[in-house]
């Protein structure tokens, strides 16, 4: 049977077709053809490779439905060339080689549970932006098997959304964690310039694209990471980040920490005040899977000997534990060593008001907190923060890798930055301090 794939591909596309790597990501702009790719992809591997198991994911069945399951059954359930079956109701394309294609939704967060224990060949993730981290590394366990095809996933991808932070992390600024090989990730970029056939049936596209607002703008037309719609500090610059050396911090300055804790992740950061109240974040650190008397210890040792006039955390570490009864905040204060320790004004809005204000750059042209260049992972988690669909004026919660060092900036405005004080009501402050500690507990 004669069968003929109809379509000539862009410069782009061959580059996505020729791909080996075992996460190929084909994104960027809007516009650049990624989904007809993608499904070119899945049909020549199905024919190429008799047998092959396939599983194409979108965030919605809708979406599904109009993207890939109508375009595929003109191609392959056509009455010109029936090469494949369409099963409704396993949502399943069937090749006469034996090939399969199966098409399936994660609309929550929960849905991916369902692909668990489940063996594929190729994972297509079409607009994997609107898909979470967790449901890409379950979907990524589902790529096995001992059949000697390929085991490949192919994502497209468009700024913003959910999933932007882990998408941007993996192949864009390629910055991997432990177990990830970089050699696994490859990235093409897509721009709407490179879909021929869309710049001639529909010219006007590209000036649609061209008289969006600036950040949607760079985002849809450029394909920019780092401006996209949703971005919940889209004021932030190169004015907020310096070097060390070009605003060091003094012995005078008035020294605080704050940090978020939990067993999945101890996020700190180190702010210094000076006498006009301008604030300088500058150290940073984020550690997973401390207990709370090793969150104490690591964090006593990263301050060494410097004066530390109090440390800051959300009210929740001052809840009883039940398996010792005390709370977080008595486990941590055990160590004489440990700065005084102080509830956090936790009120979500207020508090990412109070950021940007201190974000606000002024008439100086200066805003009134920079942070340390070298507090990297800060400056990428509050890059990628996006709005909180549901809650005007809120950050999202999700994805939750990229909250905590924010968090823990929020702790940290919200209590209420002074210039420093006299030695005299520095000492009554201490003195005070550790009163309260001492009356948390008895030793």
């Amino acid at each position: 049977m004669k069968f003929v794939l109809e379509g000539v591909p862009s410069e782009k596309q061959k580059l996505f077709f020729r791909s080996e790597t075992r996460y190929t990501a084909y994104g960027g702009a809007r516009g650049g053809g990624k989904s007809w790719g993608l499904r070119r992809k899945i049909i020549l591997l199905c024919l190429n490779y008799p047998g092959i198991h396939c599983l194409i994911v979108r965030r919605s069945f809708p979406e599904l439905r109009y993207n890939h399951i109508l375009p595929l059954e003109s191609i392959l359930c056509n009455e010109k060339c029936k090469i494949a079956k369409y099963n409704e109701t396993n949502k399943e394309f069937k090749f006469i080689n034996g090939s399969r294609v199966i098409l399936g939704f994660c609309d929550s967060e929960s849905d991916v549970l369902r692909y668990q224990g489940q063996e594929y060949d190729i994972i297509a993730l079409d607009e994997a932006t609107q898909l979470t981290e967790f449901q890409f590394n379950t979907l990524k366990a589902c790529l096995r098997g001992t059949n000697g095809y390929p085991k490949r996933m192919y994502l497209t991808c468009n700024p913003g959304n959910v999933g932007h932070a882990w998408v941007k992390r993996l192949f864009i600024s390629r910055q991997f964690k432990e177990g990830e090989n970089p050699k696994d990730y490859s990235f093409i970029q897509a721009k709407v310039t490179d879909n021929k056939v869309l710049l001639e049936k529909d010219p006007e596209y590209v000036r649609t694209l061209e008289s969006l607002p600036t950040a949607l703008r760079e985002a849809w037309l450029n394909g920019s990471w780092d401006s996209f719609e949703g971005k919940f500090f889209a004021e932030l610059s190169d004015a907020h980040f310096v070097r060390p050396e070009q605003m060091p911090v003094d012995d005078y300055m008035n020294r605080f920490i704050a940090f978020d804790y939990g067993f999945d992740m101890l996020a700190v950061l180190w702010i210094a005040v000076d006498v006009k109240g301008h604030a300088i974040v500058y150290r940073e650190h984020q550690a997973p899977r401390l207990t709370l008397s090793e969150a104490a210890q690591r964090i006593i040792d990263l301050t060494g000997n410097e004066r530390i006039e109090y440390a800051v955390a959300s009210p929740d570490l001052w809840n009883k534990q039940n398996d010792t009864g005390y709370s977080g905040a008595e486990i941590m204060l055990r160590d004489q060593r440990f700065p005084p320790l102080m509830k956090a004004d936790n009120r979500r809005i207020p508090g990412w008001r109070t950021v940007r204000e201190y974000f606000q750059i002024r008439g100086d042209g200066q805003p009134k907190l920079h942070i340390y260049t070298t507090c990297t992972d800060l400056a990428r988690c509050l890059n990628d923060l996006v709005y909180d669909k549901k809650k005007v004026e809120d950050a999202a919660s999700e994805p939750h890798e990229i909250t905590h060092l924010p968090e823990a900036l929020r702790y940290g405005v919200m209590s209420r930055l002074l210039k420093p004080q006299t030695e005299d009501e520095k000492k009554a402050a201490r003195i005070a301090a550790y009163e309260d500690r001492n009356s948390l507990y008895n030793y």
